[in-house]
């Protein structure tokens, strides 16, 4: 599937396309073909979306929205499917629909739309998904929504919605961290980049020991692929100090220190790797050993 900038593969404004804007006009409650138009409907009429994968809205940023829709009105019409001839359920726009409320408005403008249930939830978490205000593990979420329930494919779900399929990947990988890395991610108290970092660590321990690292001293992304890069080094040589060394490593490693001059470590593994590793403590050494070497 081909994937280009300007379009939204098959996101919300591509499934919405084809409703034409008409002029916003009160309605009576009994709206008899209001289907593919914009019209005003009672606010009492309209139930949230089962399928919204916004779980918490901020308190603080609804009272400001409902603020500038008393002020201002509702600028953009929410969304909505047709359940019966008095009844509606949102499609997107669930926040304006609150705040409306909290605004005392009695009806909002509202495009009507013929959804059934799996149309809705795609059409829902698209329209989401495309929201900056998400935070990284609702996108994640609702990645993982589309592609269970929506049966999407990873290059099905990057074409809808414009995005690289490294990006999705990368996301769905943080439901794979641990509860309270998740929660930190959450509450924005570490970013994607930090989330990326932690997912590569295998151990839950180990990535709840960097995570706290990161919340007590405030490490920066690059400052945490350095650290996990030092324990990861740690550990290595902790692992290697701790391996029986063979007796003929053992002998080869003293003839070498012995003939250069230098301490000379020869780390063999199991499988045959290895390296050999020789210290100098000054510039001069380091020559005495070039010239060594290379003789």
């Amino acid at each position: 599937m081909g994937t280009k900038k300007k379009e939204i593969g098959k996101g919300i404004r591509a499934l919405l396309a084809n409703i034409e804007a008409e002029s916003t006009t009160k309605a009576s409650d009994h709206i008899e073909s209001d289907t593919g138009s914009t019209t005003e409907v009672e606010i009492s009429a309209i139930e949230a979306n089962p399928f919204q994968p916004r779980t918490e809205f901020d308190e603080e940023k609804l009272d400001e929205l409902s603020e500038s829709i008393s002020t201002f009105g509702v600028i953009q019409p929410i969304t909505l499917r047709k359940l019966n001839n008095k009844r509606y359920q949102i499609i997107s726009g669930e926040r304006r629909w609150r705040a409306s409320q909290l605004a005392g408005l009695q009806r909002i403008p509202a495009y009507i739309r013929e959804a059934d249930d799996q149309g809705m939830l795609e059409m829902a978490l698209l329209e989401n998904i495309q929201r900056a205000d998400l935070n990284p593990l609702e996108v994640a979420i609702s990645y993982q929504r589309l592609i269970d329930e929506c049966d999407l494919t990873h290059e099905e779900l990057s074409g809808r919605l414009g995005k690289k399929r490294s990006s999705i990947s990368n996301h769905l990988r943080v439901l794979k961290l641990s509860p309270m890395t998740q929660k930190a991610l959450k509450t924005r108290h570490i970013s994607m980049g930090h989330a990326k970092v932690l997912a590569g660590i295998e151990k839950i321990e180990d990535e709840v020991s960097i995570l706290n690292q990161i919340l007590e001293e405030g490490l920066s992304v690059r400052a945490t692929e350095h650290l996990l890069s030092r324990n990861i080094k740690e550990k290595s040589t902790a692992r290697q100090a701790n391996t029986p060394i063979h007796p003929e490593v053992k002998k080869y490693s003293d003839q070498l220190s012995d003939l250069l001059g230098s301490k000379v470590n020869i780390l063999r593994q199991e499988n045959g790797k290895g390296s050999i590793k020789i210290n100098f403590n000054s510039d001069n050494e380091f020559n005495d050993l070039m010239d060594i070497l290379l003789k």
